[in-house]
């Protein structure tokens, strides 16, 4: 029931996403706006980890083994969008701020060839670390071949070495840290520029709430991260039954929930995106009603 719940409502924010993302690219003023452009690639980044993180569940829950190269693209893959995801949010928050407190330049600053570069550098960095990895599991493991894993695939059950667990906390912590300054540092901007008499309030006002938004974003994602340490304090005093109903619930309020806010927080605050996706879900509810009553 607990599996049934957890993938009805994954499956659900996954389909959300997928509908914002072909609402960003059914008009032309979201695919010419640096934050609208940033949106898009925040939401193809966490569509695709959600569905590769439902895809891993799904597998594990029907206890089916990967063999590790499987395993490797699939866990590989998780991370490269894990680690896109907080990246962006850090240059959705950095808009933000240019677009408060320096809203003559923001058209300059954030144009469509500087939005183009950062998303450039956000996937270079991304990639850098499942290098990294790559080579780390290169030098660690010595019979990495088409042999089937023993156990569900997972980032935890793929990456067994103790090294991996140190350049996960170091890299996580500085990576997190990193851009919980950015967003702080964008949030305080922003506030203090509020108070200013010649400042727009409602923007303001509006750009603080994203900011404070992509912060609580960013708290559960690390959170996501550090998850697989919390249970292994959890299994040395819980049953297995109250440990994979806890797993489940974290699933998705952890894994999948910030993967999704994204969605809620331009999706639903911004007008202009509001109506074109009401429109979109709506038309996707006739189409398939209709599709049914013919059949």
């Amino acid at each position: 029931m607990f599996g049934m719940l957890s993938m009805g409502s994954s499956c659900s924010f996954v389909y959300i996403n997928s509908v914002l993302l072909f609402t960003l690219r059914s008009k032309q003023v979201f695919c010419e706006t640096s934050r609208y452009i940033l949106l898009y690639n925040l939401l193809f980044a966490d569509t695709a980890h959600m569905a590769t993180s439902v895809l891993l569940y799904l597998l594990a829950s029907l206890r089916i083994n990967l063999t590790y190269l499987a395993c490797g693209v699939l866990v590989l893959l998780s991370i490269l969008t894990a680690t896109i995801s907080p990246l962006t949010l850090a240059v959705m928050s950095l808009e933000r701020y240019v677009a408060v407190c320096y809203p003559l330049r923001h058209a300059t600053v954030f144009n469509m060839r500087s939005t183009g570069i950062a998303i450039a550098v956000v996937w270079s960095f991304s990639l850098i670390n499942i290098v990294i990895r790559g080579f780390m599991l290169l030098y660690v493991l010595t019979d990495f071949s088409l042999m089937q894993m023993g156990v569900f695939c997972s980032k935890d059950s793929f990456f067994t070495a103790p090294i991996f667990k140190d350049f996960e906390e170091v890299y996580a912590s500085t990576l997190f840290l990193s851009i919980g300054v950015v967003i702080i540092g964008s949030y305080i901007g922003v506030a203090l520029v509020a108070r200013s008499v010649s400042t727009d309030k409602a923007s303001a006002r509006k750009a603080l709430q994203t900011l404070l938004l992509h912060m609580i974003q960013l708290i559960l994602i690390l959170t996501s991260t550090f998850i697989s340490t919390i249970f292994i304090t959890l299994a040395r005093t819980l049953g297995r039954l109250t440990l994979m109903r806890i797993y489940n619930a974290c699933f998705v309020c952890l894994n999948i929930l910030p993967r999704c806010l994204s969605a809620l927080i331009y999706g639903l605050r911004d007008q202009t995106i509001r109506a074109a996706l009401m429109q979109n879900l709506c038309c996707q509810c006739r189409c398939s009603v209709i599709f049914r009553k013919r059949h």
